[in-house]
């Protein structure tokens, strides 16, 4: 058995169910301070209110099992990120804290309401400039990280980060049109339509820029047969993003948010293209980077134990809170 091969797909799996699940909760935080009123923000945050902690568990499989599967991966990536990653950290604890205190405030509502949406922004706006980043390559020298502390910073990483931020805002636009009604309803359907082009256009512009910063992403996507292998990804891509303005133009409520979720694995799934097999750009394979098997061994069966558990509780959590939201209860304001 590949050992390496499975741990990667199973940190891929919980960095992309991580994505889909607390991107539209990051997008949520995003747009609150543009609703329309603090009733709309009341009803914006208790729409995430009993999901946003667990959706966050799956961040803990995608940082805890590259320390574990691949330690060589997490002692390069760690020092070359380190000011993006506390960064993203950082603001998700004061999210987190917003959540709690925003339903007890009353004279400091204003700083808890800054808090969620600065979190969120930061947090959306970290793990893209960490794509792109990423993307780029990391400098290793003698399996160490060699390069200089800004490296990360880069035009291509804002615009990744940038592309992030707006792909978030467009899936919490979307699980709002899906989970209020009337007139909040109606201000995410304007939201999404707006977030969608802006979304096609970065995704675009990425698309574009990505294989120019390596001959061998290049050579990925377009040499040779690969361009029917790869043709897919960009075709499915059209495709979701007319079903996404089909949906909201004709007031649909649950397909705007299944297209903009299909998007973002459908970016991911080119970013696996693009990547593979390097987990440390361009020069760290998943072999390179694997722990002993042994190691390996004992880890994968926890995660074949825990995993199952944990995709129970999201289950059961989504189905207990389905159906529309309302302004009062949860973490609204009394």
């Amino acid at each position: 058995m590949d050992l390496a091969l499975i741990a990667a797909i199973a940190i891929a799996a919980g960095i992309l169910i991580y994505i889909v699940l607390d991107g539209f909760d990051l997008g949520v935080g995003i747009l609150f301070p543009f609703a329309p009123d603090d009733r709309s923000r009341d009803m914006m945050m208790n729409s995430v209110a009993p999901v946003w902690d667990g959706n966050e568990t799956w961040l803990i499989l995608g940082g805890g099992g590259l320390l574990v599967f691949f330690p060589l991966a997490y002692s390069i990536v760690l020092p070359a990120f380190y000011m993006p990653i506390m960064s993203l950290l950082f603001a998700l604890i004061f999210r987190g804290v917003a959540f709690e205190f925003r339903h007890s405030a009353h004279t400091s509502q204003h700083i808890w309401d800054k808090a969620f949406f600065w979190g969120s922004l930061i947090a959306a706006f970290s793990q893209g400039v960490l794509v792109g980043a990423l993307v780029q390559g990391i400098t290793v020298v003698d399996g160490r990280f060699a390069g200089g502390m800004f490296d990360w910073l880069t035009p291509f990483s804002l615009l990744t980060g940038l592309g992030v931020v707006v792909g978030y805002g467009l899936q919490g636009s979307t699980w709002l049109v899906m989970k209020t009604e009337n007139e909040m309803q109606d201000w995410a359907r304007r939201a999404a339509v707006m977030l969608g082009g802006g979304l096609l256009i970065v995704l675009g512009a990425v698309s574009i820029l990505t294989p120019l910063l390596r001959p061998a992403i290049a050579e990925r996507w377009f040499g040779g047969i690969n361009i029917l292998f790869v043709a897919p990804v960009p075709l499915l891509t059209l495709c979701f993003a007319g079903l996404l303005y089909y949906g909201l133009f004709t007031k649909r409520e649950v397909m705007p948010f299944i297209a903009s979720i299909a998007l973002f694995v459908l970016a991911f799934a080119g970013l696996g293209i693009s990547l593979f097999p390097h987990i440390v750009p361009p020069s760290v394979t998943i072999w390179d980077a694997a722990a002993p098997p042994s190691s390996m061994i004992f880890a994968l069966i926890g995660v074949a134990i825990t995993l199952p558990m944990v995709l129970g509780y999201t289950v059961y959590a989504y189905s207990v809170f389905k159906g529309k939201v309302s302004a009062e209860g949860g973490y609204a304001k009394h």
